[in-house]
């Protein structure tokens, strides 16, 4: 998969290792932090806590689940003590005083968090370009972006600075930088990693992904993360497996693949990916899966309903940073002033531009027409795919339409921008799991990413599928 020399997965490496081992991955991890500090993956590194907990875990005699994982932390999940930004200027100097769900219970089972990931501002952009801190930058050409949102994820994972990073997918945040840096990005089914802890963007498409170079790495976080929440009312009381034994056991099974035809024949498809998709089709069929074409006729549609309900939700998340309570404040002389010019310098243009947005669908005499529609579209695009899925274990797409664009491409021309996500967006509108995975390349050398998609709470058979791949 990928060019630089990452970090097998973390039972091999352990396992060869001996009980030393969460000493010399940290030592690792640090030296590539620094030998690829100008790609911008980190904001915060912790090296001297990160340290002092691989000490300790080398003084343990029993292992933990994640005994010495190394893991980067997107800067919208919260850590207790640390700064948390969101890359943005309006929570500048603000420390979570506590913990996601999720990085509470990785650390319990063994994790060494290293650092905060750069991120675009508020997890709002497809390019890793609207960070506070500066773009993260693609691995296989500086001059291009990562993807976005969880672009300094990616990188951290591509180039072996962590063994694992989590990141959020609000539309396709997690695959999306997976795609272009050459590694495993996944989306879970909506309400199986609780959201606590997540600094809300739309609240109903928001979800917690994980970023990886194994999918038994993926597996081994997800069997200790996964689970009810009593702090997120929106997790799910499902009976979690054991991911890693179930990606064993069901290795050898032929699935039934339905490829979304939209997809292939979309009009923005890049030749190398339309390639990508035929040659794997072809592989995949002499595996002994049974793949047919199979029709999505939303998929035009998909792109505005998600803007119009993603933004609508943005613009009432982000309505609680207004410099009273906590993070920046702009100076005035009356509490409206302080509102106004708070917002204006602390936001970044993305940001407002999707505020705007939403208070636009949301305003009287626009709800219905806009909103409304939405929602009765997404309802719809829902019960397509539960038809599939009655007929498909697994749906194939490409995870986006063309290779990694230059950086600043887009800045002027959001709606460019935003059609990028065409092919991710689907799973998190219909809340099902998704994974992107780095099989094919272009003929510039650039990783391409294909995308699998299966029913809510098919993740293990979705998982297990994905690891025969590499196997």
């Amino acid at each position: 998969m990928s060019k630089f020399k990452t970090f097998p997965s973390l039972w091999r490496w352990l396992e060869e290792r001996g009980p030393k081992a969460p000493i010399s991955a940290v030592d690792i991890a640090l030296r590539r932090i620094e030998e690829y500090k100008d790609l911008n993956a980190f904001i915060d590194v912790w090296a001297e806590e990160a340290r002092q907990l691989a000490e300790q875990l080398a003084s343990e005699k029993k292992k933990k689940p994640l005994h010495g994982l190394i893991v980067g932390v997107k800067d919208n999940i919260a850590v207790a003590g640390k700064p948390l930004t969101a890359a943005s200027k309006i929570l500048q100097g603000y420390k979570s005083p506590f913990s996601a769900t999720v990085v509470e219970r990785i650390k319990k089972a063994g994790a060494i968090l290293i650092g905060r990931n750069n991120c675009d501002e508020f997890a709002m952009g497809s390019g890793n370009e609207y960070s506070y801190y500066g773009p993260s930058r693609n691995p296989y050409n500086p001059a291009l972006v990562p993807g976005g949102s969880s672009g300094g994820s990616a990188v951290a994972v591509a180039t072996g600075q962590v063994m694992v990073a989590l990141g959020s997918d609000t539309g396709g945040s997690v695959r999306q930088p997976a795609a272009y840096c050459g590694v495993i990005g996944y989306k879970p089914t909506y309400g199986l990693l609780s959201r606590y802890g997540l600094i809300a963007f739309a609240s109903s498409l928001d979800q917690i992904g994980i970023i990886a170079n194994n999918v038994e790495d993926i597996a081994a976080v997800m069997s200790v993360a996964a689970g009810k929440d009593p702090m997120d009312a929106t997790s799910v009381p499902f009976k979690i497996p054991n991911f890693v034994e179930e990606i064993i056991d069901a290795r050898q099974q032929k699935f039934k693949i339905g490829v979304i035809k939209e997809t292939v024949e979309h009009k923005d498809l890049h030749p190398d990916v339309a390639a990508a998709m035929e040659k794997w089709i072809s592989i995949l069929s002499k595996k002994g899966h049974t793949l047919e074409y199979v029709s999505l006729p939303l998929l035009d549609y998909v792109v505005p309903m998600y803007q119009i309900i993603a933004t609508a939700e943005a613009s009432a998340n982000l309505a609680r940073y207004d410099g009273v309570r906590y993070g920046y404040r702009a100076e005035a002389d009356s509490l409206e002033e302080m509102y106004i010019k708070t917002r204006t310098e602390g936001f970044g243009m993305e940001v407002k531009r999707r505020i705007m947005m939403g208070t636009f669908v949301l305003s009287s005499g626009f709800y219905d027409a806009y909103y409304m529609r939405a929602l009765r579209a997404r309802r719809l695009l829902v019960n397509y795919l539960n038809d599939l899925f009655k007929q498909y274990e697994l749906l194939m797409l490409p995870t986006t339409p063309a290779p990694a664009f230059p950086i600043g491409s887009f800045t002027q021309r959001p709606v460019e921008m935003y059609l990028v996500d065409v092919f991710t967006v689907i799973a998190n509108l219909a809340g099902i799991p998704a994974i992107s995975l780095p099989l094919a390349w272009s003929k510039d050398g650039l990783p391409l990413g294909i995308q699998f998609m299966s029913k809510a709470f098919d993740d293990s058979k979705l998982l297990s599928f994905s690891a025969s791949l590499f196997n």
